[in-house]
């Protein structure tokens, strides 16, 4: 995880200050950066923490944060021992990460209960809602068939993570291997057809992050079913892509 390794950064940042400061037992005893050196260098590390804990909706007490930073690097006497501090940062970052997993789950409900009310929309038992953009005429895949599409993936917020279009490459893969909600809503289609798929998370990722996809997040893929394929044309476009 990104937090997982801000952490680990700034605790091998520290540790390499402290291995460099010798016998003489504190930074404040002897220095060998000048003034501008020693701010840029600390510059340069609080703007590399600055955007992890951003990226990572991470807001400490900033007062509290430099207290704790500077206590370890001058290797005064901590307010509780190190695996204690340890113990409280995955505490704090289970917290934020339950706290975000429920924000994410409830916008997906949201979102589906509002979308299932639009004319055209068709749901399953499973929760997957789809509409028909353009019905092709070609035949039906079937579980264990192997496709060509082209899709255009996004949140439901409109963030879009994965487009074949913008790569000008469509996507081959086993129908068998993919989320459940393409497992399915592949099926109904017909070669030729596009189709726009809504899928819960329940059938998507679910607790599984997958950067930009936060975990329990509800998909909106636009997938054009371009061809069901062999397994030779698939190995080759493997081999291809591998090489």
């Amino acid at each position: 995880m990104k937090n997982t390794f801000i952490i680990i950064s700034a605790v091998i940042t520290v540790a390499f200050f402290l291995g460099c400061k010798g016998s003489s037992g504190s930074f404040q005893d002897k220095t060998n950066f000048d003034k501008d050196s020693s701010y840029a260098l600390g510059l340069n590390i609080g703007s590399g923490l600055r955007d992890g804990l951003m990226n990572d909706s991470i807001s400490p007490d900033f007062d509290e944060f430099m207290k704790g930073m500077r206590d370890g690097m001058l290797g005064k006497d901590p307010r509780f021992p190190l695996e204690e501090a340890r113990d409280k940062i995955e505490t704090a970052f289970n917290a934020l990460s339950q706290e975000k997993n429920e924000e994410n789950k409830q916008k997906g409900i949201d979102f589906l209960a509002e979308n299932a009310k639009r004319p055209g929309v068709i749901i399953t038992p499973s929760g997957l809602q789809y509409e028909v953009l353009v019905e092709g005429n070609g035949p039906k895949p079937t579980e264990d068939s192997i496709v060509k599409v082209h899709y255009e993936g996004r949140l439901v917020d409109g963030t879009l993570f994965d487009d074949t279009y913008e790569r000008q490459q469509p996507a081959i893969f086993p129908l068998n291997e993919v989320i459940p909600g393409w497992t399915e809503g592949l099926q109904l289609m017909n070669v030729g057809s596009k189709y726009k798929l809504y899928i819960p998370s329940e059938i998507g990722y679910g607790s599984m992050s997958y950067r930009p996809i936060p975990a329990y997040s509800a998909l909106i893929f636009t997938i054009e079913l371009v061809d069901i394929v062999s397994m030779e044309e698939y190995e080759a476009q493997m081999l291809y892509d591998y090489y």
